[in-house]
């Protein structure tokens, strides 16, 4: 029995699924964590069977039936992580490449290979998702609208909308289901990396393909790279085929540690997130702070704008890591418009709410008091403390 093989008899709790999808055959097989399978090539003496097994998966892009063949065609490790991905999420399956641009190029491919070439999508998105659509890079257009504008800037030629919620790095949230009522039959793709399953499941609200940096919070830890969509199985085949064709294949330990990363999901996630909530509740009522963006869904993600230099915190704080990237369990924190947005035309940027003083905060799982006393001698650091504007109101939550 293979990893894809469902021996559910009953639903699951998200918490019981994180830890044992995946990995339902391995009590069968003797073992208890799963085995890495870092093969690239497998051997067979039937070469008719294995004709028979790429001519489908030409056909189809199903996973092929039987003994593996070829390291890009698929990896039985990374195909466990995509099997308890695809339950985490509610959907009937999910592809991985080797990052999460890979995913969304691959996305944009099997659209554009059906003739839909243009996109419609709302900002804000993670900064090189906005480029690659700006630039035009894969040959796709681009319409930018808000939620409200998404049906009238549909097209015949249009394959796909994009959102993203909550929105890197404002954190703005859209709701799901309405927008995917706009997108009519036209498939809404929403980057859920943000979120993870664990405090929503765009697939429920509509949505037909859900998008994930694996590297952040799927992995967890900071030290795999990785992208997958999880849909339905037909356009599933198709983003194969395309991994398969351009090679963006996800190596198999990263599959190994993101597997293992889904085992303690929900509970990073939940523990983060109830460290982030205080901190944008103490960073509200400061009044070096002018603005705090923390979402209603909640999530271990804090954004705020701050009266005096940003980068002067940036250079001030002593335990977060001043890095770009999130969802570690250690505290990060980053100045968008000079790292995760600069590729952004700036008055596009500054458009989408992404101001120059605005500040990103992936909250790990620190004790909160200590994140809170470092993040306070930053916000005092040098500079970073003087205010442009009057305190004499408090800061606001969005």
């Amino acid at each position: 029995m293979g990893a894809h093989d469902d021996v559910r008899t009953a639903p699951r709790a998200l918490a019981t699924e994180a830890v044992h999808a995946g990995r339902d055959d391995l009590a069968r097989q003797g073992l208890h964590a799963p085995p890495i399978d870092l093969s690239t090539t497998y051997p067979s003496y039937d070469s008719r069977g294995e004709a028979a097994r790429i001519d489908a998966f030409a056909a189809t892009g199903a996973d092929p039936d039987g003994p593996p063949v070829y390291g890009r065609l698929g990896n039985p490790t990374v195909a466990r992580f995509e099997t308890a991905l695809a339950r985490l999420e509610g959907t009937e399956a999910a592809v991985a490449f080797a990052s999460g641009m890979a995913a969304l190029s691959a996305v944009l491919l099997v659209r554009a290979s059906m003739g839909l070439r243009h996109v419609v999508a709302v900002r804000p998105l993670y900064g090189c998702s906005d480029h690659l659509l700006t630039a035009g890079l894969l040959g796709s257009e681009v319409t930018w609208t808000d939620p409200a504008g998404i049906a009238e800037s549909l097209r015949p030629d249009t394959g796909l909308v994009i959102v993203e919620s909550p929105a890197n790095p404002t954190l703005a949230e859209v709701d799901l289901r309405a927008v995917a009522h706009a997108c009519g039959s036209v498939p809404l793709l929403v980057d859920n990396t943000f979120a993870t399953p664990v405090l929503q499941r765009p697939a429920e609200q509509g949505a037909r393909l859900v998008l994930h940096s694996a590297t952040k919070y799927l992995g967890g830890h900071g030290d795999v790279l990785a992208g997958v969509v999880a849909c339905d199985e037909e356009l599933a085949g198709r983003l194969r085929q395309v991994r398969f064709a351009t090679g963006g294949v996800l190596h198999p330990l990263a599959g190994y540690l993101l597997l293992r990363g889904l085992s303690t999901l929900p509970v990073r996630v939940r523990a983060a997130s109830a460290n982030a909530a205080e901190l944008a509740h103490r960073l509200a009522a400061d009044p070096r702070v002018a603005r705090v963006h923390y979402p209603r869904i909640g999530g271990a993600m804090v954004s705020f704008e701050i009266h005096g230099d940003p980068h002067e915190v940036i250079a001030g704080v002593r335990l977060i890591t001043p890095a770009v990237s999130l969802g570690s369990v250690d505290t990060l924190i980053q100045h968008p418009a000079s790292i995760s947005h600069r590729i952004v035309d700036a008055d596009d940027r500054r458009g989408a709410g992404v101001s120059d003083r605005l500040l990103r905060m992936s909250v790990g799982l620190e004790d909160i008091e200590d994140l809170w006393s470092d993040l306070d001698q930053a916000l005092s650091f040098r500079g970073a403390g003087n205010c442009a504007t009057s305190h004499d109101e408090p800061a606001a939550t969005v």
